[in-house]
């Protein structure tokens, strides 16, 4: 059975003026999640800003998550680090949690190779029993998860079972799915991208676009995975506008900005990330309210 089915959110880490996580608003935001059909939650992404969580934080949040979420729907804890180490640590305290799987990605900065990638996430797997999902951005970590290399982890380490993938590559993607068919499931990391890798084989989503959108993000995959791949590619095709204004600069800074603008006060960013800029605001904000969403702020 696999971890989800459907759309997962990415979920923000609300703070406080001060930057201190605001767990009263996590909840808050946890709560209308799942109340909008979220199929699953990912705690301590990079939507979550986990780069700037330090390791006692960190897993705070995702213990506060799974204690809140009380098995409504699976939680899906960020573990990923770009030590070995440092990522097995991650993994065996978000387990220790009560995680329902982790999402794991590729080893920043260091650059990785092949060989050093299947060690990482072997070594990862074989220190805890919970499922892995391994998430492959290069955009962000300088390293790409070959084709080759998913198929031989998935292969040979019973609880690594699936890939977030943020390539944009979709024919690595079909690669991909052609080496490891059945053995994998395969989720969206890019909201501009779902129709297309659900096409491939994808399960579904792991999206910010469901931070401000759940109903509607769950929909469009469920509608796909249910036959009607018309309703699911128009609805892929509206939410265009609104995935761009999203990501107009490094997420989570539009996706923090619009749920403020939608009075959901969930405060600001942890430094080096910093307020949107002025040029863009109104660009978020047209696109929100094209969409359909309440702008109040």
């Amino acid at each position: 059975m696999p971890v989800f089915t459907g759309a997962a959110v990415a979920i923000i880490t609300p703070m406080n003026e001060d930057e201190t996580v605001n767990y009263s608003k996590l909840d808050e935001i946890i709560e209308e999640q799942i109340a909008g059909s979220t199929d699953a939650i990912v705690i301590c992404g990079t939507t979550g800003e986990s780069a700037t969580l330090p390791e006692p934080e960190h897993m705070a949040v995702v213990k506060h998550c799974v204690e809140t979420v009380n098995h409504r729907v699976p939680v899906i804890a960020g573990s990923g680090s770009n030590s070995t180490a440092s990522a097995i640590e991650y993994s065996q305290a978000a387990e220790a949690a009560g995680a329902d799987a982790l999402l794991v990605v590729t080893p920043y900065y260091n650059k990785a190779t092949q060989a050093g990638l299947i060690r990482h996430y072997s070594m990862i797997a074989e220190s805890v029993h919970t499922p892995i999902i391994m998430y492959n951005v290069p955009s962000r970590t300088g390293t790409n998860l070959l084709p080759e290399t998913v198929a031989h982890l998935v292969k040979t380490q019973p609880n690594i079972v699936g890939i977030k993938e943020a390539t944009g590559d979709l024919s690595q993607i079909a690669k991909l799915m052609a080496l490891c068919g059945d053995e994998i499931e395969l989720y969206s990391g890019n909201d501009d991208q779902i129709a297309p890798i659900l096409s491939l084989g994808g399960l579904g989503v792991i999206s910010v676009l469901s931070n401000v959108a759940p109903k509607y993000t769950h929909d469009m995959v469920m509608s796909y995975l249910n036959g009607d791949t018309k309703t699911c590619t128009q609805m892929q095709l509206k939410a265009i506008p609104l995935i761009n204004a999203l990501f107009c600069e490094v997420n989570p800074i539009p996706v923090k900005t619009a749920m403020n603008m939608m009075g959901k006060e969930v405060g600001p960013l942890r430094g080096p990330l910093f307020g949107m800029t002025e040029e863009n605001k109104p660009r978020l904000r047209k696109a929100l309210t094209d969409f359909g969403i309440e702008v109040t702020a």
